[in-house]
């Protein structure tokens, strides 16, 4: 048995780029919700020809882990995407796809038994590939101005507490008393230029102010899930400064 393993069903794909990457151009693991209403759907959405998106992995209701494309292969999940100097993730990224019908349709908490799945499966990943925890990321971390997924449901402050991802380290009753107290302009600047040192990306193709709320809201999705609302106020500003010295 290889050094570095998983019990996996296999299911695959026709959805990739059919020359190999590199075993050390993998730097990122990527989470997406499949939001669709039935998870069969989504399966044979993701291995049709016809549809051309694809993962590498994906975890069923019940914890049972998929692979659609070998880690090997460029699979399909990312499209437009960015991430500190990096463009195009597909090509640096494991895809991981996860049964969930998502905002659109009475989006819902990660069973249990999908997040035992999630943390097994990304511990192999992360040793295996040696992947940075700024670089285990979510769809609307990298293209925040089309994706919400996986969600202010998806378990990012449980994970991070098991070495999966990142978080900031802040008392929450601390938080708490800044949440919703204004930012003036001077400090909103800020926030998002700490937004781009974490690793999210300017967008020259937005107004200022528009991708500034959509920056605002995919960093709530991910560190401030509580209020998701857009708004830059005095907690998000402290998360954000904390993160920069992650």
């Amino acid at each position: 048995m290889s050094k570095f393993s998983i019990d996996t069903t296999l299911n695959y794909s026709p959805n990739f780029d059919v020359k190999k990457r590199r075993l050390k151009e993998i730097k990122f693991i990527i989470f997406h919700y499949t939001g669709m209403k039935k998870q069969k759907e989504a399966i044979t959405q993701l291995t049709n020809i016809k549809s051309k998106v694809s993962s590498h992995y994906f975890i069923k209701n019940n914890g049972e882990i998929l692979t659609l494309v070998p880690d090997l292969y460029m699979a399909w999940h990312a499209g437009i995407s960015s991430w500190k100097k990096y463009k195009s993730i597909n090509k640096y990224s494991i895809g991981i796809e996860i049964s969930n019908p998502g905002h659109e349709y009475s989006y819902k908490k990660f069973s249990k038994k999908q997040i035992k799945s999630i943390l097994k499966l990304s511990t192999y990943l992360i040793k295996k590939y040696k992947i940075k925890s700024n670089f285990i990321l979510g769809h609307s971390d990298i293209a925040p101005e089309r994706k919400k997924d996986p969600g202010e449901k998806f378990p990012w402050k449980y994970l991070s507490e098991n070495k999966i991802g990142f978080w900031h380290n802040i008392n929450e009753k601390k938080l708490f008393k800044k949440r919703n107290l204004p930012a003036n302009q001077l400090e909103k600047n800020r926030f998002v230029k700490n937004l781009n040192k974490i690793g999210y990306s300017k967008n020259r193709y937005f107004s200022k102010n528009k991708y500034s709320k959509v920056l605002t809201t995919a960093f709530q999705r991910r560190f401030r899930q509580e209020l998701v609302n857009g708004v830059i106020d005095q907690e998000c500003l402290i998360i954000s400064k904390n993160l920069t010295k992650s």
